[in-house]
């Protein structure tokens, strides 16, 4: 009997361990490894144009179709456990999310722990966003998103955005979300052996670095002890075979129960943040496909 052939998840797998060397891999180690994949990415694809700039005072990058794209803006906070990761690392990303949505990608490179701990960047999250309204977006053609830390983040700055009384954006898009820093969902146990990429005391070593003794409770560290009442409409993808899973449930029940209008998606066999892997990964491009329709639907029409 012949083997089974390996799905392309399998080679995702394969090529993850092989980078880090296994999901407990230190800080110093994944830092290095992320600059090297970081610097790897290829060059844009013929039809979208990545520009290096700055908003509110951070390094940005904005990937937009040419000769331009519509009149949409995704504001994108890059992972990295608040302590590394940048635009570039997130590339694969954000040119699948330019391409599908024909929005204006603007990926933020906030300020990293440990030398800037919390809550900066929150606060780089929020002046970006001021930032683009003092440019003209409208906020119902803005969405905030990014997967992991960044999906957190996300969740973190509308809270912030609210607080401050400025104007809602469209919606929001939250990756493999990681809202809780004490790390207390039962997934870190129960997930541990399948996910390649991160165990409980790595994100706990993460969230030293980033808290540096702040309560990790805090609403704008950990999304899920806030109050998630008047956010915009959200969309929540996690994979089945990663410990950040139950972050990603707790979170949508929680904001649904708020009032929160919330879809949120398991994807079988799926690990985190496999959406960075389009076009390698059939599952990446449907996730990706499904982002623009929820964004399609959240976006008034052009």
């Amino acid at each position: 009997m012949s083997a089974r052939p390996e799905r392309p998840i399998d080679g995702v797998r394969a090529m993850l361990l092989s980078l880090l060397g296994g999901p407990d891999a230190s800080i110093a180690h994944r830092r290095a490894q992320a600059a090297v994949f970081a610097a790897g990415q290829p060059p844009p694809p013929p039809g979208l144009r990545v520009a290096a700039g700055a908003l509110a005072g951070r390094p940005v990058e904005t990937l937009e179709r040419e000769p331009g794209g519509g009149p949409n803006v995704f504001l994108h906070l890059h992972g990295g456990g608040y302590v590394m990761g940048d635009p570039a690392g997130s590339r694969g990303l954000t040119t699948a999310l330019a391409l599908a949505t024909a929005a204006r990608v603007v990926s933020l490179d906030y300020r990293l722990a440990p030398d800037h701990p919390f809550p900066a960047a929150v606060e780089d999250a929020v002046a970006a966003y001021r930032a683009l309204l003092a440019d003209g977006a409208e906020p119902a053609r803005i969405a905030i998103g990014g997967e992991s830390a960044g999906g957190g983040l996300a969740i973190a700055a509308l809270i912030a955005i609210r607080d401050a009384g400025l104007p809602a954006p469209a919606a929001a898009v939250a990756l493999s979300p990681w809202v809780d820093l004490a790390c207390t969902g039962g997934s870190y146990e129960t997930r541990a052996g399948a996910d390649p990429l991160l165990t409980r005391r790595i994100l706990l070593e993460m969230a030293d670095q980033y808290l540096q003794g702040q309560d990790p409770a805090a609403p704008l560290a950990s999304p899920l002890a806030a109050d998630l009442s008047g956010l915009p409409r959200l969309l929540v993808q996690a994979g089945s075979d990663e410990v950040l899973l139950d972050d990603a449930v707790t979170l949508a029940q929680r904001a649904e129960a708020a009032g929160v209008s919330v879809e949120l998606e398991v994807w079988p066999d799926m690990i985190h943040v496999w959406q960075m892997f389009g076009g390698a990964l059939p599952e990446a491009d449907e996730a990706v496909a499904r982002i623009a329709a929820f964004l399609a639907r959240a976006w008034p029409p052009p």
